[in-house]
């Protein structure tokens, strides 16, 4: 999945881009108070996607 579609759908969820890390965007969900990393890579496997989902609680 493409990186921009991913972060797309996070948004449309809920959830907001907390800080920047070395490699990875930190999000969280505001609902849960739970938050994952998000690789910068223009593609994220689907496998990956499903685990953040997770993570976040989407």
């Amino acid at each position: 999945m493409k990186r921009g579609n991913f972060i797309r759908e996070l948004v449309n969820a809920g959830c907001y881009l907390k800080r920047h890390g070395g490699k990875h965007d930190i999000y969280a969900n505001p609902h849960n108070g739970k938050q994952a990393p998000i690789p910068r890579h223009p593609e994220i496997k689907e496998m990956l996607v499903k685990k953040i989902k997770r993570q976040l609680g989407i």
